[in-house]
């Protein structure tokens, strides 16, 4: 009993020394490559269905990596070509100028541009995020992993915009099409959203604009 004992002992010393284990990190989605026609031709087909959407059940500009200044803010200042001056609380964003790719015009003031998600939150919720975790749904209101997600642009391109998916509304700047078809597919992709049959063939004509692009992209779901 005694060796048992002195045995016991000394195991349970040999761990306690041992270092903490480190915490277990999500495993990385895979990365793909492909033609923005692959990739669009390869989005599930699926009737969009609103039932149920409310814009708050995507709680959205939290401060995700918790650096004082909300998502909107982050991306303000990320997407800006020409810095702006930023207060202490992150709530004063002054100067700057910002690029808007829709309509291909330079803005000085920060109040000119929205931020919003490439595909908007109701049309996401159409095609797939009625079935997300809310956590999900934050994550992907708020996400700043992929630039492609959340956009600064042209408040007024913004609200021409609204909710509607290429079927119904492209950039006003026609060069600015391929960017944006290429955006939307690697996007819906990477959330694993489905298209509506009249998106779909929307997405398929713009493809012929530009048939060589590809786009690489990691999954999140």
């Amino acid at each position: 009993m005694r060796r048992l004992t002195a045995l016991y002992v000394t195991l349970v010393a040999a761990l306690t020394a041992l270092p903490p284990a480190a915490p277990a990190s999500a495993a990385p989605g895979p990365t793909v490559t492909v033609t923005v026609e692959k990739a669009v031709t390869s989005l599930p087909v699926a009737p969009e269905d609103r039932t149920g959407y409310d814009k708050t059940l995507f709680s959205h500009w939290t401060d995700e990596d918790q650096d004082g200044c909300t998502t909107r803010a982050d991306v303000l200042i990320q997407e800006a070509t020409t810095p702006p001056d930023v207060d202490a609380r992150c709530t004063a964003i002054v100067g700057g100028v910002w690029h808007s790719y829709f309509d291909k015009r330079d803005y000085t003031t920060a109040r000119s541009i929205d931020v919003t998600q490439l595909v908007p939150l109701a049309e996401s919720w159409d095609s797939g995020a009625n079935q997300w975790s809310a956590e999900e749904r934050q994550a992907y209101a708020n996400e700043m992993e992929d630039p492609r997600t959340l956009i600064a642009v042209a408040a007024t391109e913004v609200r021409a915009r609204g909710d509607k998916d290429p079927a119904e509304w492209e950039p006003w700047d026609d060069s600015a099409d391929c960017r944006y078809l290429a955006e939307w597919a690697a996007v819906k992709s990477r959330w694993g959203m489905s298209v509506d049959q009249a998106e779909l063939d929307a997405l398929i004509t713009m493809v012929a604009e530009c048939p060589t692009e590809q786009i690489t992209y990691s999954r999140v779901r």
